[in-house]
């Protein structure tokens, strides 16, 4: 099934999935170059910092699959094809970084081929994107072990 791609990006949390543990249901991808030498972050939506693109599976979508492409054309531009399921991370922030509006989140990550960088998506005034190499990646990466556990389980080469 072809992917949809939105000219904006969804907002707001009315639609955000769950665990019965009451952990927010998030999605994201490790979207990997061609020869596996590097992976593609973007900035975070204050421009503070990297991540890998990631959001919250949504009451609407059938799949965290289906989740994870989606915040991935919303955030990065990219079209891509799932090559490999990541499994779940759990969250990893002290307690202290947890608020209503930053709950504790379960992840599910997948590797990723990208098909696609787009010109313009739907978060570009807000997020830039660049690939980087393993290290470079574990450096900017280094305060989100979440999503080094993401990087660290794909099959980049390091």
């Amino acid at each position: 099934m072809a992917q949809k791609l939105a000219a904006t990006a969804r907002t707001g949390r009315d639609n955000q999935r769950y665990s019965e543990q009451g952990e927010r249901l998030v999605a994201g991808v490790v979207p990997l170059s061609i020869d596996k030498t590097k992976v593609l972050v973007i900035q975070s939506s204050r421009r503070s910092s990297w991540v890998l693109p990631k959001g919250g599976w949504e009451t609407d979508e059938g799949t965290a699959q289906e989740a994870a492409c989606r915040e991935a054309w919303e955030e990065a531009g990219i079209v891509c094809t799932v090559q490999r399921d990541l499994g779940k991370i759990p969250e990893m922030r002290p307690a202290s970084q947890l608020s209503a509006s930053a709950p504790r989140a379960l992840y599910q990550f997948y590797e990723v081929s990208v098909e696609r960088e787009a010109a313009q998506w739907p978060e570009q005034h807000k997020r830039g994107r660049q690939w980087m190499t393993y290290l470079q990646a574990k450096q900017v990466l280094a305060s989100r072990p979440e999503l080094m556990e993401a990087l660290n389980r794909s099959s980049i080469l390091r």
